[in-house]
């Protein structure tokens, strides 16, 4: 039987709170923002580097996975604020990285105990807010998703640069001034994590997940959310070398003005990151989910080709942008599409389907980062040409799948 929407203002609340809690640890995507200052003043390769950032996007994907299936048992407040913890450690342990030189220790911290962080308050909200919404769910789930996508900016033009400003561009002390913050807003955001009550929505945790997630629907689901996150993957790790590197190309060489224009594209691109989970996502409420990643793909293939045949720095900005409108879209119509799908199982499958997320998050930085150190003067050109194979497999996927799906496991 069909859910009603649910009367009163708490939701709307829950809402709120849940797109600044993934607005917090949205911040992770201004990755590229420290790429470059990271790998010179430790002298590691991009490729090192780049894998800081990788593991934290992978483990994030695995640890969503297993927060999807153990949300109902942990409860999502609780499960929220152990995240939020984590994440912030996450940049505190870099601190102590930084200070000593230690490759294996950034990975630890920033990655893999970051990284578990975001997955646990990644999952949550997403899940809660979509229990309270059985009406909007392209809507609601988007707004929150649009807060994960809009942190880049926040980190790029206004807490980074704050930091890196007072403690004299020490990298140290700037990560560790991230964390001290992270440590004292994302739990109170997170602590307004309250699943809609059992009697109204209750995931069936005795069903058997194995045999839906072998079915060929849901591998095209997986792989066609997968080649989206390595579009754009490709750009939120490297978005800022990239655009300095056609700066320079065209005379540029002022360290300070290609840093602040890579600041800036950053920033400009976490906005159409976040828009596109919100716009996209209420887009699939009319033209269906599977339809709208159709779109998508179209759009990103387009870009992926005029990039390849032109190397205008303000092209690449815009194709950067459209790129990211996408990606976000992706992550905006994903919650609905299984929500749709696997009605009951909603969590668990849709924890489980980030996986993608960070399979995603391995593969597209270091697509860009091996042929930035391999084929400097090729990388991006290169990275396009793959980036391009993968968007069509995509599409590919997306036409083998019904708009409609009709049969609901619920």
């Amino acid at each position: 039987m069909r859910k009603e929407a649910l009367p009163g203002y708490k939701r709307w609340v829950i809402v709120f709170m849940a797109s600044l809690a993934h607005l917090s640890i949205g911040t992770v995507y201004a990755w590229s923002f420290f790429q470059y200052p990271i790998s010179e003043r430790y002298g590691w390769s991009n490729s090192t580097t780049a894998w800081t950032f990788s593991i934290a996007i992978f483990v994030l994907g695995i640890t969503a996975a297993w927060g999807g299936r153990n949300l109902e048992r942990i409860g999502s407040r609780k499960m929220a604020l152990v995240g939020s913890v984590l994440y912030a450690l996450g940049y505190i342990i870099s601190y102590f990285a930084f200070k000593a030189e230690s490759l294996s220790l950034l990975y630890l911290g920033f990655g893999v105990i970051g990284g578990m962080g975001l997955g646990l308050v990644y999952v949550t909200p997403v899940a809660t807010v979509s229990g309270w919404f059985p009406d909007k769910q392209g809507l609601a789930t988007g707004m929150v998703v649009m807060g994960f996508g809009l942190g880049a900016f926040v980190m790029s033009k206004l807490i980074a640069p704050l930091f890196m400003n007072l403690f004299n561009h020490d990298l140290a002390n700037t990560f560790l001034a991230v964390g001290v913050l992270l440590l004292i807003v994302l739990p109170f955001f997170s602590s307004f994590m309250v699943s809609i009550p059992k009697s109204t929505e209750t995931e069936r945790s005795d069903m058997k997940l194995l045999p839906y997630l072998l079915r060929a629907d849901y591998v095209l689901i997986w792989f066609m959310f997968l080649c989206n996150i390595i579009a754009g993957m490709i750009f939120l790790s490297f978005q800022s070398p990239l655009l300095q590197d056609l700066l320079s190309e065209q005379g540029i060489t002022d360290k300070l003005i290609l840093e602040s224009r890579g600041a800036t594209l950053i920033a400009v691109s976490a906005l159409f990151n976040g828009l596109g989970r919100f716009f996209w996502g209420a887009v699939s409420d009319k033209l269906g989910r599977v339809f709208t990643f159709r779109v998508l793909f179209l759009l990103q293939i387009m870009v992926f080709v005029m990039m390849i045949i032109n190397k205008s720095p303000i092209l690449f900005f815009i194709g950067v942008c459209l790129v990211l409108l996408s990606y976000g879209g992706g992550f905006g119509v994903l919650p609905s599409l299984i929500k749709e799908k696997y009605v009951s199982l909603m969590a668990s499958i849709y924890g489980i389907t980030l996986i993608a997320w960070g399979v995603g998050g391995i593969i597209g930085p270091q697509i860009i980062a091996l042929m930035k150190d391999h084929y400097p003067e090729n990388a991006a050109t290169l990275a396009y040409y793959i980036g391009l194979v993968l968007l069509s497999l995509g599409l590919i996927s997306s036409l083998l799948l019904k708009n409609k799906l009709s049969d609901k496991i619920s």
